[in-house]
């Protein structure tokens, strides 16, 4: 049955990708997002759908919605370390006051919400791989802290208005993901290496490139949000989703370099930014057990097909200058 589904962050890296997976059910969506990092080149071509919706709004302050709303999906925040170190109040005042505006939202409609929080919650985690239960370890007034903390916080809310207001809340914490519809300066590693790569300038790596990472493509991702959004009221997370196969930053450096054999870059390195953590992967027993998930796209397939999204950008790009 269709449904009316609201997504804060609608034209970010993952919100376009929503979007395009819950119009193609056939549901009517509203995509709110105040461009901060999102981009309209990623919900353009949705534009021409009846049942899609535009409003540029910061969820900071209130949002009304005059139609009933069945679903709620907050994505609204800025997730790579330039843009949410840019402007940390901002990026904090995002993650606690937005989830509040959208927390009473989902309470005024009487519908379901997804709170998409992170991996960062863990910090530089003594645990590995992480499980739910594991209680992090962040620095709470690092240079990450506006992020790390900005989401706890919000799980915080989420949990209080489950237990105060009886609202059915979904918690999810994404891992490392990736995929199409990433903007260019996104600043996380994948980008930076493909962009790097496709430029011809230095791969920089930062630290020895032995850090781990657990690279999650982006259409496993949405198939576990779609799937963690339909389980009954009784489950509320917190659940991981990410892919527990670990690579090195420099394995990932290499792999990139291999699938764009074209490349003149040269791998090289500078120091490690503070509190980068050392380890990061996920431990998705709860989400293989709760919603029989687990990802399917390995690493290679993944990034050939974010490198084609990326070489169709430079190429729209070289053809406006």
């Amino acid at each position: 049955m269709s449904q009316t589904i609201l997504i804060t962050g609608g034209a970010g890296f993952i919100g376009t990708n929503l979007c395009k997976r819950l119009l193609k059910e056939g549901n009517k969506v509203i995509c709110v997002d105040n461009l901060y990092t999102g981009q309209l080149r990623n919900i353009e071509p949705l534009m021409k759908d009846p049942n899609f919706k535009f409003i540029n709004h910061n969820i900071i302050e209130p949002l009304n919605i005059e139609e009933k709303i069945d679903q709620i999906y907050n994505l609204a925040c800025p997730a790579s370390p330039p843009h949410y170190q840019k402007d940390p109040l901002f990026t904090i005042n995002t993650c606690y006051i937005g989830i509040t505006n959208m927390l009473n939202l989902a309470k005024k409609n009487k519908c379901k919400i997804l709170q998409a929080s992170t991996s960062e919650i863990y910090g530089d985690p003594l645990e590995h791989p992480q499980k739910e239960t594991y209680w992090g370890h962040v620095n709470c007034f690092g240079i990450r802290s506006c992020y790390d903390e900005g989401k706890r916080s919000a799980e915080t809310l989420c949990f209080n208005y489950i237990n105060q207001y009886k609202v059915d809340v979904k918690v999810i914490r994404i891992f490392n993901t990736y995929g199409p519809s990433m903007a260019k300066d996104d600043g996380r590693v994948v980008t930076n290496f493909i962009n790097q790569a496709l430029y011809n300038t230095d791969i920089t790596i930062y630290g020895d490139g032995s850090q781990t990472r657990s690279f999650q493509y982006v259409d496993d991702l949405i198939e576990a949000m779609t799937r963690v959004m339909k389980t009954d009221e009784n489950f509320h997370g917190p659940i991981n989703l990410g892919n527990p196969h670990e690579f090195t930053v420099k394995e990932l450096a290499e792999i990139t370099l291999q699938l764009i054999p074209e490349s003149k870059s040269k791998i090289v390195y500078q120091e490690l930014p503070k509190d980068d953590p050392c380890k990061r992967k996920p431990d998705i027993s709860l989400a293989k057990e709760k919603i029989k998930w687990e990802p399917v796209i390995q690493l290679k397939e993944g990034l050939q097909k974010t490198i084609d999204y990326f070489k169709m950008i430079k190429e729209l790009d070289s053809k406006k200058e």
